[in-house]
């Protein structure tokens, strides 16, 4: 299930984007702290983001640049400042897209749903996984490097894949458990604490430090 948050001040907009976008089958949170967007954004950790741009005490474009410095989440913009300076500088502060209000839910809905298939299903499957110049081998479940060739573990392999497949987001330590337990074994905490060190220090000795990241509490990524 997909996450959407929704950054509009205007509650009653707020509210029927909710609505008609979670009929879609996608998880949505509407913004309530407009001093504090950040907060609300990674202890959501949201797969896309609308993002109005006149908001109260900070516009949109101010936490566009602050959701670009530490996530590449998609983010579709909404507002009825439309003109082509408004869409323009929207693109350029790191906006994916842009919807000039009024506009019909469906429509909206569609372009939400397009942009999250193009952000993650179609890269799923589109083969080698690729990050900081590393490509990570889906046929042969290995990781090159500088011209290298790193030989993964299965369980290594999987971690590995899970997070490429979803770069620039947080995966909780349940979920990459999860992802393992697909190999047929089961995988405690601790299993996997000691596979991720493990699959750190390959990379880090083959040149790619802090190639994994540890947010505390939430789980692993790669960004």
């Amino acid at each position: 299930m997909h996450k959407i948050f929704v950054i509009e001040d205007d509650m009653v907009i707020a509210a029927a984007i909710e609505k008609h976008i979670a009929t879609w089958g996608c998880e949505v949170r509407c913004a309530v702290n407009f001093e504090n967007i950040m907060a609300e954004f990674e202890e959501f950790m949201p797969d896309l983001v609308l993002l109005d741009i006149g908001l109260p005490f900070f516009n949109g474009y101010h936490w566009c640049t602050q959701i670009r410095a530490v996530s590449k989440v998609p983010i579709i913009f909404i507002s009825s400042a439309s003109d082509n300076m408004n869409i323009v500088m929207a693109m350029n502060m790191g906006g994916d897209d842009f919807i000039a209000k009024p506009f019909d839910l469906s429509v909206l809905t569609a372009k939400v749903q397009a942009l999250l298939r193009r952000t993650y299903d179609f890269g799923m499957a589109s083969g080698d996984l690729q990050h900081r110049g590393a490509v990570l081998n889906t046929g042969d479940a290995s990781l090159t490097y500088a011209g290298e060739r790193i030989d993964l573990t299965k369980n290594e392999f999987r971690i590995l894949q899970t997070l490429l497949e979803n770069k620039g987001r947080v995966v909780s330590r349940d979920d990459l458990m999860m992802r393992l337990w697909e190999t047929d074994s089961f995988v405690d905490e601790n299993t996997l604490t000691v596979n991720v060190a493990r699959l750190r220090k390959k990379l880090d000795s083959s040149g790619l430090e802090d190639f994994i990241r540890t947010k505390k509490g939430m789980g692993y990524l790669v960004e």
